[in-house]
């Protein structure tokens, strides 16, 4: 079996003239046998095919896993059938021979790696099981077992973003490892901030620059190579800020042909800023508001603690742009929902009130907004009404397309990388999209902050000349608030 996959390899990649030492080291790497759980499939439906020239292996167990989580509108349903698509593209009409010697994974252009698929067939297990067979986690890692005591020569991999189930195959001498195809950074420390601080005065340390006055905007143009190996020692993207002691802060328009171009503001100016009767507590906040009201940047990403202003800060831009300056005809809050709660035909009442539970963030920064009015009450009223806003179940959203709408997607760290462009790629003609989310408290059992869907986004988007991030600093909500965060 293991002759006839190589040599179905060699006449896909066209190797009949390589030399005999790359035989031996496609041999070699034919032996690397991946075994997919079934959350990787679910995490990225796509992912048998990021496991170049080796190959793939999913068990009987993750199809019948599969399979009983394919109903229903939930997230986790339609990336279930997405997967079964993928897995059934690839088969094809292979006889069940063929699909036990596996399947060739085509992978783009003719030149690709393509590996190959197999099904593991329950049977295939005729050795003493190391676990008992009462859990799916279990009889996966015990069909790892079977193969690698039916071929010891090759070395095989078990593939899942449990870590428990990591650790019970370790314990019985399997291979595991997560999914990191789609993690772009190793640790969050090394996603940008959206902002540098610099002691002292930034124009001191600068020697050369051309400044130029267009409009009302002051901008100054400086050496690429200077900004980043003198100043900030690190690459700088369109719309980050940097900030001085000296009260200057520049905003990065563009970064051309090694030339950082730079806007010109002072920090007492950028915290007068207000929207919806808000005005930011800090420099963080003061810039976040400014692209959060920027009719350029169409998307942008907040993170940071419990409390440090993310969702008042969103939603008083949201209702000042569309009350008041009518950029966008409603305001779509949406979040992601824990499993249990994802079928939300359950619940009672409207829309609304079924994901009231899940968005109540959003009700109580309204109610913020409004508390030193003569009459509260009245006033979340006709802001709803007002700023057209309407809270949408996340899994309702898939297919649809919002046009001029602000999105709001809340608690964003427990989408992953598939789901956050499910619903960026709703975002229809003059619609702007703001994510938030705080990667320390990620709710999600196979997600890592490294993992997680907002981080792929801040790393994918980060040199978009329409996007913008930024960590918020502080816990503005309450002293109470602030020393929890710091010391619980």
């Amino acid at each position: 079996m293991e002759e006839r996959a190589a040599r179905l390899h060699t006449l896909s990649v066209n190797h009949a003239s390589a030399s005999q030492n790359d035989s031996s080291t496609f041999e070699e790497d034919q032996k690397k046998t991946y075994v997919i759980d079934t959350n990787v499939l679910i995490h990225d439906p796509n992912s048998l095919l990021n496991f170049e020239e080796h190959r793939v292996v999913i068990p009987m167990t993750v199809l019948e896993e599969l399979d009983k989580l394919k109903s229903g509108k939930s997230h986790t349903a339609a990336d279930c059938r997405a997967a079964i698509r993928q897995i059934d593209k690839v088969l094809g009409s292979a006889s069940p021979e063929q699909v036990e010697e596996g399947i060739p994974i085509p992978r783009g252009g003719e030149n690709e790696p393509q590996g190959t698929l197999t099904v593991l067939m329950a049977e295939r297990n005729k050795v003493t099981a190391p676990l008992t067979n009462d859990l799916n986690d279990n009889r996966i890692i015990n069909d790892v077992v079977a193969m690698k005591s039916q071929f010891p020569d090759r070395r095989y991999i078990l593939v899942t973003k449990d870590i428990n189930m990591r650790l019970k195959a370790r314990a019985c001498g399997i291979e595991s490892e997560d999914y990191h195809n789609d993690q772009l950074v190793s640790d969050i420390k090394q996603l940008t901030r959206g902002y540098f601080e610099v002691p002292g005065s930034f124009w001191d340390q600068v020697t050369e620059v051309e400044t130029e006055q267009v409009g009302i905007d002051t901008l100054h143009h400086l050496s690429h190579g200077l900004l980043v190996s003198e100043i900030l020692g690190e690459e700088v993207y369109p719309n980050q800020y940097i900030i001085d002691e000296q009260g200057f802060v520049g905003r990065v328009m563009t970064v051309e042909n090694g030339v950082v171009t730079l806007c010109h503001y002072k920090a007492d100016s950028l915290m007068e800023q207000e929207a919806w009767g808000l005005k930011p507590m800090n420099i963080q906040q003061a810039i976040a508001l400014q692209m959060l009201l920027d009719p350029d940047v169409h998307i942008v990403t907040l993170t940071g603690a419990a409390g440090s202003g993310k969702t008042i800060l969103a939603l008083a831009a949201a209702i000042e742009m569309t009350v008041e300056q009518k950029s966008f005809n409603k305001i779509i809050a949406t979040r992601s929902t824990p499993p249990l709660a994802e079928d939300q035909g359950f619940l009672p009442g409207t829309e609304e009130e079924k994901m009231d539970p899940w968005l109540g963030a959003i009700n109580d920064n309204i109610e913020a907004l409004h508390l030193n009015d003569e009459n509260p009450s009245g006033s979340i009223q006709y802001v709803k009404e007002r700023a057209n806003i309407q809270f949408k179940a996340m899994n309702y959203i898939r297919g649809r397309s919002f046009q001029k709408s602000l999105i709001l997607i809340d608690e964003s760290q427990n989408l992953t990388p598939h789901q956050m462009k499910a619903i960026i790629t709703r975002a229809g003609e003059g619609s702007k999209v703001v994510c938030l989310g705080n990667l320390a408290q990620i709710d999600t059992p196979y997600l890592s902050p490294t993992s997680s869907g907002l981080t792929y986004m801040t790393e994918r988007f980060k040199r978009f000349v329409h996007g913008g991030s930024v960590q918020l600093n502080g816990v503005p909500r309450s002293l109470l608030a602030e020393y929890a965060e710091s010391f619980l």
